[in-house]
């Protein structure tokens, strides 16, 4: 008998991980989002209230230090899940820093062509304005530039006193 349960536990395994992963996300997307977004507002709300009243992107685990202070129940996987929620929902946008988690801001300021400014001190993600322009004089020649991203990095005014 162990070894017929044996058996179909190893028979019933393969049924779990065939299942291309990509395939298991696709099909619980909505679901979540729907979570997220329709069921936990008071979540939604403040992880956007925080995310506009800090004026910078923002790390899932910045955004969860922050988030604790008004929700103190709130768990990392809650703010993960907002948050693909939100960007799903065209709410937030993600910051893409090489070598670091993407940070989040509004989608309203990620409309606005902007440059970031990341703090080797603190680790944090600022907006910096306007763009310096004439990038297509740097490319070779027969080349086309399609987009660009610019992220300067240093200390900020904090850290480099």
């Amino acid at each position: 008998m162990g070894m017929r349960l044996h058996i179909l536990c190893l028979m019933a395994r393969p049924r779990k991980t065939i299942t291309p992963r990509s395939h298991v996300a696709k099909a619980a997307a909505p679901e979540s989002a729907h979570a997220a977004l329709g069921r936990s507002t008071r979540q939604r709300s403040a992880l956007l209230a925080i995310i506009a009243r800090e004026a910078r992107p923002l790390s899932p685990y910045e955004l969860h230090d922050l988030a604790v202070r008004e929700l103190p129940s709130i768990g990392q996987s809650t703010v993960y899940r907002t948050l693909r929620a939100l960007e799903e929902a065209h709410e937030v946008r993600a910051v893409e820093i090489p070598g670091q988690p993407p940070r989040y801001e509004l989608a309203e300021i990620a409309a606005h062509h902007h440059h970031h400014f990341h703090c080797r001190g603190c680790d944090r993600v600022y907006d910096l304005e306007g763009c310096p322009g004439g990038l297509r004089n740097l490319l070779p020649r027969g080349f086309t530039l399609e987009e660009h991203t610019i992220v300067l990095s240093g200390k900020c005014g904090d850290c480099a006193r």
